[in-house]
């Protein structure tokens, strides 16, 4: 894993949580996105990313979100991000990312979405 970027996961009900913790940049996304669709590949299609402890987010960050919305859709599954900084949901909603990814305000407002 590179040393920018840091994942904890838990489960709570049939829903995946995973905290990402530094920065999504070009090097870090495509970690992220293996360790990601190996949950995935495991059976978890309900996934929360908990951003609170994301600081930066590239445009192979947003990829990440938008290739992962798009597997779990794929499997009826769902992913919702939640806990986004002000800095990162900037990026999103300029990008248009608001219209395509499910946001919530906290993990357990995540968790109501399931």
């Amino acid at each position: 894993m590179n040393e920018s970027v840091a994942i904890e996961d838990k489960i709570d009900g049939n829903v995946l949580i995973l905290l990402i913790k530094g920065r999504l940049d070009a090097i870090s996304s495509i970690d992220v996105e293996k360790q990601i669709f190996d949950f995935i590949s495991e059976g978890h299609h309900n996934i929360i990313l908990n951003f609170s402890e994301v600081d930066y987010l590239s445009s192979v960050g947003m990829r990440l979100l938008l290739r992962t919305t798009k597997k779990l859709k794929m499997l009826s599954g769902k992913l919702v991000v939640c806990e986004i900084n002000t800095n990162v949901m900037d990026i999103l909603k300029m990008s248009g990312f608001d219209h395509v990814i499910e946001f919530a305000k906290t993990e357990q407002d995540a968790l109501k979405k399931f």
